[in-house]
């Protein structure tokens, strides 16, 4: 399950990308569009910021803005950011503790196309296709 974080982080990707051009976006402004309270953004923002995916800006004229074109951004590695892991099973996740039934467990191949479907998918839409295609996808 994706938590409230990743999807207001996703939200907040779109929000940047589409008011941004190439200035710096205030945290108000997207807290106030968002409809997220501006202290639990901030902590979204610092892990999209130290992620590399964002550039803060302090004092007058400062805010967020993207590093990069919304063509290179995937929903995955957004989520992955800030879930940690979109693994559908402990075992899976990187750098995971080793299973002792691994060898025998019948229900690993399973978990495996399970874990392959979901970070193809997610890996396959980008933040401009969310802007692009607006109400065809739910976050």
């Amino acid at each position: 399950m994706i938590s409230t974080r990743g999807r207001y982080a996703l939200r907040v990707m779109i929000d940047i990308a589409e008011n941004g051009g190439e200035g710096y976006i205030p945290l108000d402004g997207i807290a106030k569009r968002q409809e997220i309270s501006e202290k639990y953004l901030e902590s979204i923002l610092v892990i999209l910021t130290r992620g590399g995916l964002l550039l803060g800006l302090r004092g007058k004229g400062g805010g967020y803005k993207l590093t990069k074109a919304p063509e290179k951004y995937t929903i995955g590695s957004i989520l992955r950011l800030t879930e940690g892991s979109l693994s559908p099973v402990a075992c899976l996740k990187e750098n995971a503790e080793p299973c002792k039934k691994r060898a025998e467990c019948k229900t690993l191949p399973v978990w495996k196309g399970l874990n392959e479907a979901i970070n193809g998918y997610l890996d396959g839409v980008t933040l401009a296709d969310l802007i692009r295609r607006g109400d065809d996808y739910s976050i």
